[in-house]
């Protein structure tokens, strides 16, 4: 059963980002049917509702039914929403339904991300968005960066894509596989994920604290052992609260049309 702290870390990171300016940007309106694919705890999902209006219908599609409980109920107020359970990769959608395909932080976490991306084709009309939202680089934009800690954090992101298939550089990568998909207009919209000048808000320390310990047991043994792990966790969460330090993250919005 998944942790009801990474779910409630999900559904905040979708209530305080940017998505309503990146869904915006990349074309989103009023009466679109929209697919929300690893739409999680739903909050994007009840995010987008609202900006399609009644006369539009919004899927939210994932492959956790703990998620899908949870954005039952946040979108219950919604009757042109509906869930469906499914893989990304295989959605077992109807082949063109939807005007606008949205996916926000899924890609970096499937290994078979481009047949994910070619599936998301499929479900989408010709003439409909294929929207992906990823970030790149996340958790690297520091300065001051202490070497060792920056060293680390190479390692960790190394052992990630090593050990889970999570890409931290997905969101760069997408602009070129979506021309080799032959999607068209493709464009991509650069936004701040976050930006923290100063000592990061307890959110952000929460945010961080809560990745650490999901990743510990995967992690930890490619990194020196639990001790070293931990040890290295604690000096990048004294680097999140440090007030003389910048962090920041940027955002990737790669939109493209389906021909």
């Amino acid at each position: 059963m998944e942790s009801s702290d990474e779910i409630r870390r999900l559904l905040v990171q979708e209530r305080t980002g940017n998505a309503r300016e990146a869904l915006l940007l990349a074309g989103l309106k009023e009466g679109d049917r929209v697919l929300d694919a690893g739409c999680g705890p739903g909050g994007i999902t009840e995010l987008i509702a609202g900006l399609v209006g009644p006369s539009g219908q919004v899927t939210g599609m994932d492959m956790s039914e703990e998620r899908l409980g949870r954005a039952r109920q946040v979108n219950q107020h919604h009757p042109h929403v509906r869930f469906h359970s499914g893989d990304v990769r295989r959605t077992g959608l109807p082949d063109q339904a939807f005007d606008y395909t949205w996916c926000q932080f899924v890609l970096q976490y499937v290994p078979e991300r481009w047949d994910a991306l070619a599936e998301l084709v499929r479900v989408t009309r010709p003439g409909g968005k294929v929207v992906i939202s990823e970030f790149d680089g996340f958790g690297l934009g520091n300065w001051p960066f202490p070497d060792a800690l920056r060293s680390w954090c190479q390692r960790f992101t190394d052992a990630l894509l090593h050990t889970t298939g999570l890409d931290v550089h997905v969101g760069r990568k997408v602009f070129n596989a979506m021309r080799q998909q032959g999607l068209t207009q493709v464009r991509v919209h650069v936004l701040p994920q976050f930006v923290i000048a100063g000592a990061a808000d307890a959110i952000h320390q929460k945010d961080w604290e809560t990745r650490f310990s999901a990743m510990e047991s995967v992690v930890a043994p490619l990194l020196g052992g639990l001790e070293d792990y931990r040890a290295m966790s604690r000096e990048y969460l004294q680097l999140l609260a440090d007030p003389d330090a910048l962090k920041y993250s940027i955002l990737l919005v790669t939109e493209g049309t389906r021909p």
